[in-house]
């Protein structure tokens, strides 16, 4: 056992040790299923316009943005493909190399206290505020420009002046978030310059003509923005409303400043301590989550081993100057968007702006631990480290689970709508939760018009929760409906629609207008019994013009979700027969349907087969699934059994019995 110490400590007292030890963390916290993972919220839009309609539209959608950003996105998409895991990693590597860079700073401004520098990069590796790190196309770019920033840093304290401006250019040029953090760089050359032998006028001195050339890109870069480019924002000026509203745009200001630092501090890090439950997350994952954490711990644990003699004597005083600094970061972090009035908060996907508050509450949180007696330091740091790569491991498996829940979400699509006719609008709930209906409208659009280079968008999806309002002016038939996207136009009509229903591990639905009206399990919130009406199958079309992207996978294996949207197609083409087969097959699986309303569609086709045996079988299981919420749907589908199959004496006494049974009214 000594010996195996001995070689580790050996290990870890190499000059890699530290960038590999970032490494395994990085990997641990947000690689253990990489390869599985997708492209979540604004990934999808904007890959779809780079490798869909070209390096153009590229710049075209930063054009009023982020010009300068937009030639960092042409030159990744230059060299990355269209897959999922090959921008997981680019991300994850981006993440690791700003980490990286920044424990360069920190071992340059604390050179005895190497353990210290280690902890502060790795409470920043997993701060918890910030939970998307699996948005990998859109976040990667984030990443990089934060390395720009902290790179910049390092080579100031290395003496190389040239590269470092180019890098705080950089980082000042492409956007907004880390802007405000370039104003901290005086505080650290003063810090750097601590123990040279000078008098403090002197070393303010030095430091201000070491700050000097550095100002001059922060101006350049003022200038840019304000005779060059200027970022449209939010339409929210705080000049304005505080000359309209004096007192309470103050209020609101001061309000918002105290709100965004909590969240970024103590919000923020309470995260760490929200455990799984097995019961709910799995026990695999749970087990993982305990695997994650301890390995973390470990390395921790082994790294403090092999620097305990560099607990240094300056703790307190290191302890105020990360105090301070923490603070000052916290507040340069949340200028952008308390300026804009963003409020910053926990929820998806807001809590981006938690970005530029990171350092700032790493930094807080470290000078806290460091005041803490000798023998709890660790202790304290190992807990907010490991805890929170296990809280962002348990996050991975959520995006995880809805990436699969967007496949099979559109698998199925396909194969109920092999084809949509060009101007349908299409209506959904709000089921997805790293989603917004924008990142849907583009695959919708990859799928049916895979050839599309015109700025005439033919297909749009809309959440009604989001829409209804605004864009959709209201869930009324004959209303003209317009949508920009950013490098074109959507122009439909709401009497174009067609409705889907999700919510897994029930099958999509397209709803029934003379059905889905009566099915209170569709919640009122969802407006979707509202859709429900506008929606027609007429739309759909049996053409396969459909086709998943590649980055879909190939097709799952067909389960009873396949049949289903099968027979639902039949039903629509009238094909009764094909519909029993296709029931016929269905329910010999080893799967089942997870909502009743899923037999329906079996339940009309055997009865319009002459299988009424078998239809009033899958009547009573879906009513007494619930008689209170199933039955007035059951009740309109033998209505309309009763209106378009033809009459005879077995149909008659089977609808009888049934309407009977499910207490129809008339």
């Amino acid at each position: 056992m000594a010996n195996l110490i001995k070689r580790l400590r050996a290990l870890l007292s190499k000059p890699l040790a530290v960038p590999f030890t970032l490494m395994i963390v990085t990997f641990l916290t947000y690689g253990l299923a990489f390869w599985r993972m997708g492209f979540y919220w604004d990934d999808v839009a904007i890959s779809w316009i780079r490798y869909q309609f070209g390096p153009q539209a590229t710049t075209k959608y930063f054009s009023d943005s982020r010009p300068v950003w937009a030639l960092l996105y042409q030159l990744t998409a230059y060299l990355l493909p269209l897959k999922p895991a090959y921008w997981q990693l680019f991300a994850m590597f981006w993440r690791w190399a700003g980490v990286w860079a920044f424990w360069l700073v920190l071992e340059k401004l604390f050179p005895r206290r190497k353990d210290l520098a280690l902890i502060l990069s790795l409470l920043v590796l997993v701060y918890p505020g910030f939970n998307q790190q699996w948005v990998s196309y859109v976040y990667s770019h984030f990443f990089i420009v934060l390395f720009f920033l902290l790179i910049s840093w390092y080579l100031m304290l290395r003496g190389r002046t040239i590269p470092a401006m180019i890098f705080s250019a950089l980082n000042l040029l492409m956007f907004e978030y880390f802007f405000t953090l370039e104003f901290i760089r005086p505080l650290i050359i003063l810090k750097s310059l601590q123990d040279e032998p000078m008098t403090k006028r002197d070393r303010y001195m030095k430091a201000f003509k070491m700050w000097l050339p550095y100002a001059g890109v922060i101006i350049f870069a003022v200038l840019y923005r304000l005779l060059v480019y200027t970022h449209p924002g939010f339409g929210y000026s705080l000049t304005d409303e505080l000359v309209r509203e004096p007192i309470s745009t103050f209020t609101q200001l001061v309000q918002n400043v105290f709100s965004g630092l909590w969240v970024a501090t103590v919000a923020a890090w309470s995260q760490a301590f929200q455990f799984p439950n097995p019961v709910l997350s799995g026990i695999r994952t749970s087990l993982v989550y305990v695997v994650v954490i301890l390995a973390v711990a470990g390395l921790v644990f082994l790294f403090k081993r092999v620097h305990e003699n560099q607990m240094g004597s300056d703790s307190k005083r290191d302890a105020l100057w990360l105090l301070g600094v923490g603070a000052i970061l916290l507040v340069f972090g949340g200028v952008p968007f308390w300026i804009a009035n963003v409020p910053v908060s926990l929820g998806f996907p807001a809590n981006r702006a938690l970005l530029s508050f990171m350092l700032g509450s790493c930094l807080f949180l470290i000078g806290l631990i460091e005041l803490l007696p000798m023998h709890f330091r660790y202790l304290a740091a190992i807990l907010f480290i490991s805890l929170s790569a296990g809280r962002q491991f348990l996050w991975s498996v959520d995006y995880l689970r809805d990436w699969e829940s967007q496949k099979n979400l559109f698998w199925q699509m396909v194969w109920r709508a092999p084809g949509l006719k060009p101007g349908t609008m299409v209506m959904m709930n709000e089921e997805l939760q790293f989603y917004a209906d924008n990142s849907l409208s583009p695959v919708l659009n990859w799928i049916y018009a895979p050839n599309l280079h015109s700025d005439q968008i033919p297909y749009v999806l809309f959440y009604p929760t989001n829409r209804v309002g605004g864009s959709l002016p209201r869930l009324e038939p004959g209303l003209p409906v317009t949508y920009h996207y950013w490098i074109g136009d959507f122009t439909g009509n709401t009497s174009q629609t067609i409705a889907f229903y999700y919510q897994p591990p029930g099958c999509l639905r397209l709803l029934d207008p003379e059905i889905d009206s009566q099915y209170h399990l569709i919640s009122d919130a969802s407006l979707m019994r509202e859709a429900a009406a506008l929606s027609s199958s007429a739309w759909i079309t049996t053409d396969q013009t459909g086709h998943m992207p590649e980055v879909y996978g190939p097709e799952p294996a067909h389960g009873w979700c396949y049949y289903f949207e099968q027979a639902d197609l039949a039903r629509q083409m009238g094909d009764w027969v094909r519909v029993a087969q296709l029931g016929d097959q269905a329910f010999q699986l080893d799967d089942h349907p997870n909502d009743p309303i899923e037999r329906f569609v079996f339940i009309e086709g055997y009865a319009h087969d002459g299988n009424w045996m078998r239809a009033r079988e899958l009547a009573i299981q879906s009513y007494k699934v619930s008689p209170v919420y199933v039955g007035p749907p059951l009740c309109n589908l033998l209505n309309r059994m009763d209106r378009e199959i033809p009459a005879n004496h077995e149909k008659q006494a089977n609808l009888d019995e049934l309407r009977a049974k499910f207490s129809c009214l008339p």
